[in-house]
């Protein structure tokens, strides 16, 4: 099994739900398997995930709905 590069903990594989931003378009792709570190969470693609991810965007294919996301903008929290 491999190991995480950053914290050394196990990878494993998982589905996971992930948000791909495309210029000013977000795209939420559900039930990808990729790689997980245990440890931290971090979370590695394959180059092949990430081209399909990319071509499905590009093609706007197979999007089976659209949902919509509130948007909050933060005021500056560190400002006195």
């Amino acid at each position: 099994m491999k190991t995480c590069p950053f914290c050394k903990g196990k990878i494993e594989i998982r589905k996971i739900s992930h948000m791909h931003q495309w210029g000013e378009e977000f795209y939420l792709f559900e039930n990808i398997e990729t790689e997980v570190c245990r440890q931290c969470g971090e979370v590695f693609f394959l180059p092949e995930t990430l081209k399909a991810i990319d071509k499905y965007v590009i093609a706007k294919k197979r999007i089976q709905k659209t949902i919509n996301i509130p948007v909050i903008e933060m005021p500056d929290v560190t400002a006195s």
